[in-house]
């Protein structure tokens, strides 16, 4: 019988009756409480404490309310290479809006489990005392990949992947989970991830893996998605999508830890924040244009001194007018310019020279960096990983005008397109500054960066480097490739704006701030705005609402309505390529610090990676093979 069971049975009534309702923010002790028990069962404590912590846990699990059966330990498959126990096609919701995506699959070490052959193929299975790294049945982490490029839809698996390979060999449970995409509109994709996670605690007593443990990870689109599942936890907001697809009632949705390579988050922000970074590199802006442009660059000053948002120290950023540009002055202007120079000296510091620039790149902007330092950077999708995407078919328009940047719009510096890693149309955004070749010194490598003007002084006593400004920095690599509205698109044509449609895949405009300031300028586009502002969804939620549920900072900043009414996850890392021109730094940056300024956030491991764009960026290694390793030390915290 497996341990949680044996605590199962001796829970008692009143143990439960105090135990109803967790799930909630007013219950979040309890959830700290979940996660310290494995921690402790993992370390083989005995103590009165874990026993009565693991109780808890196990009593969430009996408050279950669904007409799910659990997983059947009769029906799972062998890979005999892999060493690995699988199903796939396990439902974990009653009422699936589309049951081809709302379906799950688990794989689990073979170690975990004693399977009897039922000579058809499948296997009957117990679970085992036996380990792997130390992890057992009992302990072993879940991890949850959600590949959802642009939000699109992540297809469910129907067979064996061999993608899990490089988890189950570490000893962690692996599960997918099909989701619905940006067509069905927000919040879909993250419901969907919502009732896979609450389908998994439920049962947490018959499968193998720690459902108090459990670590999401994905990039672009889904390290967005990655970081709301982080952020979201039980979260009320999501009650009545759950509830709609018939998802499991009375347990958490909460995961211990997010891993989010470049996320497209907080999109309240998102175009004001590109404005304010990137504006000025677009070009043969109408005076229109230029106006909105400015005005959404003004806004985010706006935003950034009514956020509240701290440094790590707890001091309070703002921004403040300057006589260059829009607001590039001020506490939060200074510690985005401290970003960029420590990614710079980051990149100094972890790279051998010689350095050929040209063998490292990965579909860089104009040559500028991309890949591990040294070159052996294997790329943007390690092989095998994030299997079961659905990038094109969730595009019905297949790139046509409007999608991810448009075609050839007024107001971008070019008008030939880019084919990025997320299969997302762009325009291409020339840089002023092209690196290839081998460099031989880092003052080789500075003088490089210094081509057209000098930006980078470089100390070689302490091989460390400054730049000028922010501006200086994004002319040479960061110029912006979306069109004016960078992700609530006039035209309405943005992949965000079908995100936040109504489930028919057509767009619709979400950004309020947006909206006013058309509507101050008297802007043809301003009457569009209201309108779909206006809208409400079948739950009868606005845009403006579902945006709340779709952005990170809502839940996290202190000064927001949402903050305290979800449970966060404990741990985090956050990666960036720092001149991808999908978004502005700003994104990354505002997200790890509200959690390194939220209190039950134990661990942010944040870090931008100079030369790299929007791919799973690092600074060394694999992003696999990191991500592991981070898993694991998060395991022994």
């Amino acid at each position: 019988m497996k341990f949680k069971q044996y605590l199962a049975l001796i829970t008692t009534l009143c143990i439960c009756a105090a135990f109803v309702g967790c799930g909630n923010s007013e219950n979040s002790g309890n959830k700290e409480s979940n996660i310290s028990v494995t921690e402790s069962v993992s370390e083989n404590s005995t103590s009165e404490t874990a026993v009565n912590q693991e109780d808890n846990a196990q009593t969430e699990v009996n408050e279950a309310v669904t007409n799910l059966s659990k997983i059947d330990m009769t029906k799972w498959q062998y890979h005999a290479d892999d060493g690995v126990y699988y199903q796939v096609g396990i439902s974990y919701c009653e009422t699936p809006a589309d049951a081809s995506y709302e379906t799950l699959a688990v794989f689990v070490p073979a170690a975990y489990m004693a399977g009897t052959d039922n000579g058809d193929g499948t296997y009957t299975c117990e679970l085992t005392s036996e380990s792997i790294n130390n992890y057992t049945a009992e302990t072993a982490p879940i991890v949850i990949p959600i590949n959802t490029p642009g939000y699109s839809a992540m297809e469910a698996l129907t067979d064996y992947s061999s993608s899990v390979k490089s988890y189950t060999d570490e000893g962690f449970v692996y599960v997918h989970a099909g989701c619905r995409g940006r067509d069905a509109g927000a919040p879909a994709g993250v419901t969907d991830l919502k009732a896979a996670v609450r389908y998994i605690r439920y049962c947490d007593d018959v499968i193998a893996g720690s459902a108090e443990h459990i670590f999401t990870f994905g990039m672009s689109g889904g390290g967005a998605q990655s970081a709301l599942m982080g952020a979201t936890g039980d979260s009320e907001l999501y009650t009545p999508y759950l509830e709609t697809i018939g998802a499991v009632q009375g347990v958490s949705d909460a995961v211990c830890g997010s891993m989010d390579w470049c996320p497209i988050t907080n999109l309240d922000s998102a175009d004001e924040s590109y404005e304010w970074m990137m504006g000025i590199t677009r070009s043969d802006l109408s005076d229109d244009e230029q106006a909105i442009s400015d005005a959404l660059a003004s806004s985010f000053a706006d935003y950034i001194n009514d956020a509240g948002i701290k440094d790590e120290n707890g001091n309070v950023l703002t921004l403040e007018e300057s006589e260059d540009g829009i607001y590039q002055s001020g506490s939060y202007y200074d510690y985005i310019k401290k970003v960029i120079e420590q990614s710079l000296n980051h990149f100094l510091s972890d790279t051998t020279f010689p350095y050929d620039a040209s063998s490292s790149s990965k579909g860089g902007m104009g040559g500028f960096g991309g890949g591990k330092p040294n070159g052996d950077f294997e790329g943007a999708k390690p092989e095998g990983d994030f299997e079961g995407a659905k990038p094109e078919g969730d595009f019905d328009k297949d790139m046509t005008e409007g999608d991810f940047g448009g075609r050839g719009q007024k107001g971008t510096n070019g008008d030939t397109k880019i084919e990025d890693v997320d299969n997302i149309t762009r325009n291409d955004a020339s840089s002023g500054i092209s690196l290839s070749g081998t460099y031989e010194t880092v003052q080789d490598y500075i003088d490089a960066l210094n081509a057209n003007g000098e930006w980078v002084t470089y100390d070689e006593s302490s091989n460390t480097a400054t730049i000028t400004s922010v501006a200086d920095f994004v002319k040479a690599f960061k110029s912006a490739s979306k069109n004016l509205g960078a992700f609530d698109q006039l035209d309405g044509g943005q992949g965000e704006n079908t995100l936040f449609g109504y489930g028919d895949g057509n767009g619709a405009h979400f950004d309020s701030t947006l909206a006013s300031i058309l509507e101050n300028l008297e802007s043809d586009y301003a009457d569009n705005y209201l309108a779909d502002l206006k809208k409400t969804d079948s739950a009868g939620y606005t845009a403006e609402q579902r945006l709340k549920m779709y952005t990170p900072l809502y839940y996290l900043l202190e000064g927001s309505e949402g903050y305290g009414t979800s449970t966060v996850a404990k741990y985090w890392r956050i990666r960036t390529g720092i001149a991808q021109s999908d978004t502005a730094l700003t994104t990354e940056v505002n997200l790890a610090l509200a959690l390194e300024n939220y209190d039950s956030v134990e661990s942010v491991d944040f870090a931008t990676v100079w030369g790299q764009q929007h791919v799973e960026a690092e600074r060394t290694g694999s992003s696999t093979e990191n991500f592991i390793e981070w898993v694991n030390d998060c395991m022994k915290s």
